[in-house]
């Protein structure tokens, strides 16, 4: 897995930008994986499955997809293995391949002269991971097919999953669940992962519990997230997102290769084929709708400018990073504190500290309180 990762995050293929010769040249490393592996062409044109959009500068807007690239068009390319065991129903295993290049829109980058981004851990991590799940599944685990797909333009609205679904290369009535893994490479010392999905089949919740070993496993029953396995639970199809969690280096040139986790991506790779195997014999899951918890999110007119612990199951938010000059750090917040109330609203978890954000506006002041080890702090914060 290290060997993939410094390949695929390297300065030679600069950033791997959606559209770009470096992407192409990342994918043909992939296409050259699965081929080594043993795995069968499954894209339109051998491992690759083209497709062309309109670029929109806006990434919450609606892509136009189109048939024939031109000059006004960007073209990704997905790169899809097949393990072929003749059974009736097949898996599919994800992660996204594209980042963003020299630092397109969602670079948290704020340098004058423009660096590679080189994503190490987003996603050069999950498609490293992906290869070796592909690698320890020959001839193991054969009640199903794995279909292993490296999807394109992630970074600019999960295009290259969306386009997939809607143009799939095999039957998508017979796809049993789909693993997605972005952003596995930074595994921490409690061991803690974020695992998404877990609602979308009654039988997910027993299974991760009972193969998690020392992993501290916090768990989202929602099937929409900000990643690839959203496209495919919208398609009603069971999915399972693997996550160590956001960092300071998240979408900045810093992202390398050398702070990655390798022993954590082996953790997380043998615990997902546990979940495989013990699935192995239960034949095709029933899908559960889940409530979306982003479709409760309320829309902020404001920000704190903090990076929440997406991974930290305790009460109230606790921060990961704080960004400079934003009202939490004028406030005096620190990386470590937890968020527990903002002004007359209790904040519980994520969701409940997204819901009280939503009801401030810009120029309001209002007191937040936090606990820092054993103190609670109440801060003056100006919005």
């Amino acid at each position: 897995m290290k060997d993939d990762v410094v390949v695929l995050a390297s300065d030679s293929l600069h950033g791997r930008q959606t559209g770009t010769p470096y992407e192409i040249m990342a994918a043909n490393y992939i296409a050259d994986r699965f081929k080594n592996i043993g795995l069968e062409p499954k894209g339109t044109n051998g491992y690759f499955q083209e497709f062309s959009f309109i670029d929109k500068s806006d990434p919450h807007g609606k892509v136009t997809y189109v048939s024939k690239a031109e000059d006004s068009t960007t073209t990704g390319t997905n790169v899809i293995g097949f393990l072929n065991n003749n059974a009736e129903n097949t898996i599919v295993i994800g992660a996204h391949y594209d980042h963003l290049g020299m630092g397109i829109e969602g670079s948290l980058y704020r340098g004058e002269t423009p660096q590679i981004h080189n994503g190490a851990d987003d996603n050069a991590s999950g498609v490293a991971a992906m290869l070796h799940l592909a690698a320890g599944l020959k001839n193991k685990d054969t009640n199903n097919n794995y279909l292993f797909i490296a999807f394109s333009g992630e970074e600019m609205g999960l295009l290259g999953s969306n386009y997939f679904v809607k143009n799939p290369t095999i039957d998508l009535k017979k796809v049993d669940y789909m693993l997605n893994m972005d952003m596995v490479g930074r595994l921490n010392k409690e061991k803690s992962i974020a695992v998404y999905g877990v609602g979308t089949s009654p039988i997910f919740k027993q299974v991760l519990f009972a193969y998690k070993g020392d992993l501290k496993v916090t768990e989202n029953e929602s099937g929409v997230g900000p990643s690839d396995h959203t496209s495919f639970y919208l398609m009603d199809i069971p999915v399972l997102h693997f996550f160590t969690g956001q960092h300071e280096d998240y979408h900045k040139p810093s992202d390398d290769s050398d702070k990655l986790n390798y022993e954590g991506m082996e953790t997380i790779t043998q615990y997902i084929l546990s979940i495989i195997t013990e699935l192995n014999d239960d034949g095709k899951l029933a899908f559960r709708k889940t409530k979306n918890e982003s479709e409760e999110v309320p829309a902020f007119k404001v920000t704190l400018g903090v990076v929440p612990d997406y991974l930290f199951s305790g009460k109230g938010m606790r921060i990961d990073g704080v960004s400079e000059d934003k009202p939490a750090q004028k406030a005096g917040m620190q990386k470590g504190d937890v968020v527990i109330k903002m002004g007359d609203y209790e904040v519980s978890d994520m969701m409940s500290y997204m819901k009280s954000l939503g009801k401030f506006e810009k120029g309001n002041t209002t007191q937040v309180t936090i606990k820092r080890n054993d103190s609670t702090l109440v801060l003056n914060v100006t919005f």
